[in-house]
């Protein structure tokens, strides 16, 4: 009877210490899944200006007096934040010939990355405004910072490189183009240029994302637009709505220096232009912009939009206005 009771009693440890290891080598293989981020917060805002009323801010009342708490307080809860650098920042004095040319002092970059800056995009029809090498001098400038430059490099394969912002929850790319003559740069394709794309273009780079990466999600940034304007034009909305349908989560655009309206197509939401962040011009039209904010989860991007007055050249988040 002894003999029976240990060799059962020998048995059920046996039993027992088997499925203790079996559930143990579960536990370690499920751990990844655990640790995975559930939602991705990426907080976009337009235009930046670093130059002409803006300078003259900065020098009578520092850099910064272009943030404030709440405003900081609010791309704090991102995970990452991506605005459009609207000016090259260089020491380089190359002037292109044409109406409006700006140009930023590097010093200022490291002021925007300690405000929450992750991301800067350069795919605009200002970044080459002091040439080439003012480009690529603010290319360096801008990682030397502690940001990532995009939507603009040493060659146009490499400038209209889709840029993954993140592998979780599920991969996140960004897409970004400027869609605007650019005035006095000629077009080569190898020298450095910022991102330039046709809708045709876009398409099918984000149905060749899709296919290599099942369940990604596609953002694109467009610079494009009329300015001074509050709607879209008919040819945007049917471009948007074609790059819906190649398979983009959501847009996010700028250009025309004011907010336009959303509209959400087959889900995706789509904001034709979020308007100026940090800049200069004081007509009503222009004063008004919107933080937007992506919330990417494994299913599905939820877009939140945080009004905001532009006073001086100073983003102020508009307080008791909703989030749409």
């Amino acid at each position: 009877m002894f003999k029976v009771s240990a060799l059962r009693v020998n048995t059920l440890f046996t039993i027992h210490h088997s499925l203790f290891t079996i559930g143990f080598l579960l536990f370690l293989y499920a751990m990844p899944a655990f640790s995975q981020q559930k939602e991705l917060a990426v907080a976009f805002t337009g235009d930046i200006l670093l130059d002409r009323g803006v300078r003259r801010q900065i020098v009578e009342k520092g850099v910064e007096s272009l943030f404030t708490p709440d405003m900081d307080s609010l791309l704090a809860g991102a995970d990452l934040v991506v605005g459009n650098l609207e000016c090259p920042v260089t020491e380089v004095h190359s002037p292109l010939f044409k109406r409006f040319v700006f140009r930023g002092d590097p010093e200022w970059l490291s002021v925007l990355h300690r405000h929450g800056f992750t991301h800067l995009n350069l795919a605009n029809n200002h970044s080459v405004d002091q040439g080439r090498r003012g480009l690529v001098s603010t290319i360096h400038n801008i990682a030397k910072a502690g940001i990532t430059p995009f939507g603009a490099d040493s060659t146009l394969e490499a400038a209209r490189s889709p840029l993954l912002l993140a592998s979780s929850p599920r991969n996140v790319f960004l897409l970004s183009s400027v869609q605007l003559p650019l005035e006095h740069f000629p077009f080569l394709v190898d020298r450095p240029t910022p991102s330039i794309l046709s809708t045709d273009s876009l398409c099918s780079i984000i149905q060749r994302l899709k296919y290599n990466h099942p369940g990604c999600c596609i953002v694109v940034s467009l610079h494009w637009g009329k300015e001074h304007t509050l709607e879209p034009t008919p040819t945007q909305r049917h471009d948007a709505h074609r790059l819906v349908e190649a398979g983009a989560d959501a847009l996010v655009c700028h250009h025309p220096h004011t907010f336009q309206n959303v509209e959400y197509y087959h889900d995706a939401p789509i904001f034709y232009s979020v308007g100026n962040y940090i800049f200069d011009l004081e007509p009503e039209i222009n004063r008004h912009g919107a933080v937007v904010i992506l919330r990417i989860s494994t299913g599905s991007v939820k877009a939140e939009s945080y009004p905001y007055t532009i006073q001086g050249c100073t983003p102020f988040l508009d307080i008791g206005r909703g989030i749409q």
